[in-house]
């Protein structure tokens, strides 16, 4: 599955013809681009107990999905999906 394809915390970027992060990756240098995304994952980190909680784990969990793929585009990440991949709760 691409990461275009799902969106932690909404549906209002994967939606978009063109996904924000690839109109960045392309005006962007390789190493822009992995700071970019570096610096998403230590925001959301950064700010979860006071801002977005659990939604905030999952967008930092997003962009360093990202950034491993980006990184390491011939590995198979798909162990690293499975672990990050959002589960819905059991109900009580």
């Amino acid at each position: 599955m691409s990461l275009n394809n799902y969106q932690a915390g909404g549906g209002y970027y994967k939606d978009k013809e063109v996904q924000p992060w690839d109109a960045m990756k392309a005006w962007m240098t390789p190493e822009q681009f992995e700071g970019y995304l570096r610096g998403n994952v230590i925001k959301y980190l950064a700010r979860y107990p006071e801002k977005g909680g659990g939604i905030d784990l999952l967008k930092a969990g997003h962009y360093l999905e990202k950034l491993f793929e980006v990184v390491n585009s011939n590995v198979d990440d798909e162990p690293v999906r499975n672990v990050l991949k959002p589960t819905k709760k059991a109900k009580k």
